[in-house]
């Protein structure tokens, strides 16, 4: 276990803390607007926290040991990076998924070291990680019901730690507003009780894609609420309230179209330098909503948000206008807000 810890501990070390990006707003408006860049991680996504967190409270309480087989319900950014922690710790690693991923996912996760398990229902990805973990006297991992207790909310260099440290010495060191999206529920839950145990008076908005259950759920009280069909939007919503999402530290949910978010980070390509994932663009979003409304009410300050994983893993979906047409997504009346935002520093949705 010591060993496993000092490896955990040692590959942190090497990771210098990812850039707080300034993303450039007229200088008259007086707000600034910050960019957590995580894509800068060894395994390139904000799920690098999430798995080095899993792993070390997974050591720590005695549930993976030398050999330990670990399993995941991931497809996506989550599974690569615990891939990458179960290879440096000499561990197997099974990445339990729906037969419907793409080979750009599953190629991500075997370059890592990790091995695909395919189910044919979605829905299916749990049950059958827990009966691998039987079969194979293994841990699942269960990302979504550990999350939120696996970080420490108090600090000990948690993104929210990190980013007041990082802003301290800004114009505006204490930001209206931080900025997330929910997947697992763990980071925003991170954040929330971290502002309330150093009695900030930042407050934190969370935003949820179209297609996840988060946002309805948290409005009208309704915890078992369910939905039909996942999130287009990778690495955020989910079809259920997940056991690591906790509303009651969360001070305002806006719900973003996934045009909107794809609309968004097109635009913003040329201004970043760069392309990013679909969640950037719902971070992006609700930020620039949150911005427009400090201006109306004539108030200056700053606004941090996630620039959650890079573009390039996306080129094949959000960057792709067949895939776009495909799954009937008009970006123009969304493209036509961020115009008008950027020009007049109003916001009027579609």
């Amino acid at each position: 276990m010591c060993e496993a810890v000092r490896i955990i501990e040692a590959d942190a070390n090497r990771s210098a803390d990812t850039h707080l990006l300034t993303f450039p707003l007229p200088v008259e408006w007086d707000v600034d607007l910050y960019l957590k860049d995580e894509s800068t991680h060894p395994t390139g996504s904000l799920k690098h926290r999430l798995a080095r967190s899993l792993f070390l409270y997974a050591i720590c309480n005695g549930w993976v040991r030398s050999g330990t087989p670990v399993i995941e319900a991931s497809s996506g950014s989550t599974a690569v990076s615990e891939a990458y922690f179960a290879r440096l710790l000499g561990l197997p690693f099974i990445a339990v998924m729906p037969t419907s991923t793409s080979q750009e996912k599953i190629a991500l996760i075997e370059r890592q070291g990790g091995t695909c398990h395919f189910v044919d229902r979605p829905g299916a990805i749990y049950d059958e990680s827990r009966r691998l973990a039987t079969e194979l006297n293994g841990h699942f991992m269960d990302q979504f019901t550990h999350a939120e207790r696996a970080t420490d909310w108090r600090g000990n260099n948690n993104i929210a730690e990190s980013i007041f440290e990082q802003v301290a010495l800004e114009a505006h060191p204490e930001p209206d507003w931080v900025v997330v999206g929910a997947g697992t529920g763990g980071t925003s839950a991170t954040i929330g009780r971290y502002l309330r145990y150093r009695r900030l008076r930042t407050r934190l908005a969370v935003v949820d894609p179209e297609r996840s259950v988060f946002f309805d759920a948290w409005r009208d009280t309704r915890p078992r609420l369910t939905a039909e069909t996942g999130s287009r939007i990778e690495g955020i919503g989910r079809p259920r309230v997940e056991p690591s999402f906790v509303g009651d530290v969360i001070d305002r949910m806006i719900k973003v179209p996934d045009a909107a978010s794809i609309a968004t980070i097109r635009y913003v390509e040329t201004t970043l330098g760069r392309r990013v994932g679909g969640s950037t663009g719902t971070n992006l979003w609700g930020a620039f909503e949150i911005i427009a409304e400090l201006r109306a009410q004539g108030r200056s300050g700053s606004v941090v948000s996630l620039l959650c994983d890079g573009g390039e893993r996306y080129g094949n979906t959000y960057y792709d206008d067949d895939w776009l047409a495909a799954n009937g997504l008009d970006l123009r009346p969304h493209t036509e807000v961020l115009a008008r935002f950027f020009a007049e520093g109003r916001w009027t949705p579609a």
